[in-house]
C-alpha cells in the first residue's frame, strides 16, 4: 500500500516546492520507490509555446527523478494567481474527481508519494457553483500533513493559526518544518521552542538558507 504526506505551508512562497523536493530527495537517497504529485498548480512557465509547471519540474529534478513533470500535475494554470482566479479565467475549473483519480493512479508507481499543495492550507481551488478548498482535497486524499513555516519573525503567528485552522478540518499534522533557519540566531531558536510549546506539534526539521539537504529522521515516515 503506497503511503503518502501532503505539504502544505503557512502561506505563498514559504518554500513548499524546496522543501517537498529536499524530502523527496532524501526519500530517494534512503532506498523508497518515492515519487511526487501536485494537483493544482498555477504560474506555470511558458517557453516557446509549451507550458511547463515549473514547481513539478524543479522537484523532480532537484531530487534525481527523470520524469516528464505535466504527468504529475492534475491542473496546470499560466497565470500566476491563486487557483481559483487562474482555473476561471482559463475556463477550467477544478474537479476533485480528476485530482483522486489521478492521485491514484500516481500512486500505482510508488512505495511513497510527496503531495505538494499550493498556496497556504487556506488556498482557495474553487469558488463558484462549488467550493473545494485545500483542506477538501488534502482530506479527499486520506493524508496527513507536515506544515513548511518561514522561521523568520511573525512564524509563531502564522504558523499557530495554521495547525489549529488544521486541526479545526479534521487534518493531523505530522509535524513542522523550518525553512530559512539559521541556529546562530536566538529569534530563531526562540520560534522553534515556542512553536513546539504552543501548537503541540513537533519541528521535524530545520531548513537553512540554501541547503542541499535536510536532516530528518527516517522513522517518520515509515510511521505514516
Amino acid at each position: 500500500m503506497t503511503k503518502g504526506i501532503f505539504i502544505t505551508a503557512t502561506g505563498t512562497d514559504v518554500g513548499k516546492t524546496y522543501v517537498s523536493a529536499l524530502l523527496l530527495k532524501y526519500l530517494l537517497k534512503s532506498g523508497l520507490n518515492a515519487g511526487y504529485y501536485k494537483p493544482v498548480l498555477s504560474g506555470a512557465i511558458q517557453n516557446n509555446g509549451k507550458i511547463i509547471p515549473g514547481d513539478c519540474e524543479f522537484v523532480l529534478k532537484f531530487s534525481g527523478l527523470n520524469l516528464p513533470p505535466q504527468n504529475y500535475v492534475s491542473y496546470i494554470y499560466k497565470e500566476p494567481l491563486s487557483p481559483h482566479l487562474a482555473a476561471q479565467i482559463e475556463n477550467n475549473p477544478v474537479e476533485l474527481s480528476k485530482i483522486v483519480s489521478d492521485f491514484s493512479n500516481i500512486k500505482k508507481q510508488f512505495d511513497y508519494i510527496i503531495v505538494e499543495g499550493a498556496g497556504g492550507i487556506v488556498c482557495p481551488f474553487r469558488l463558484d457553483n462549488q467550493k473545494i478548498m485545500l483542506p477538501d482535497v488534502i482530506k479527499a486524499l486520506g493524508l496527513d500533513i507536515i506544515i513548511v513555516a518561514s522561521a523568520a519573525l511573525g512564524t509563531i503567528n502564522s504558523t499557530f493559526l495554521t495547525v489549529e485552522y488544521a486541526k479545526n478540518c479534521g487534518i493531523n499534522v505530522r509535524g513542522i518544518v523550518l525553512n530559512n533557519y539559521d541556529d546562530n540566531n536566538i529569534m530563531m531558536r526562540d520560534n522553534l521552542k515556542q512553536i513546539e510549546t504552543l501548537t503541540g506539534v513537533k519541528v521535524i526539521a530545520v531548513v537553512g538558507k540554501n541547503a542541499q539537504d535536510i536532516d530528518f529522521n527516517i522513522e517518520i515516515f515509515k510511521e505514516i
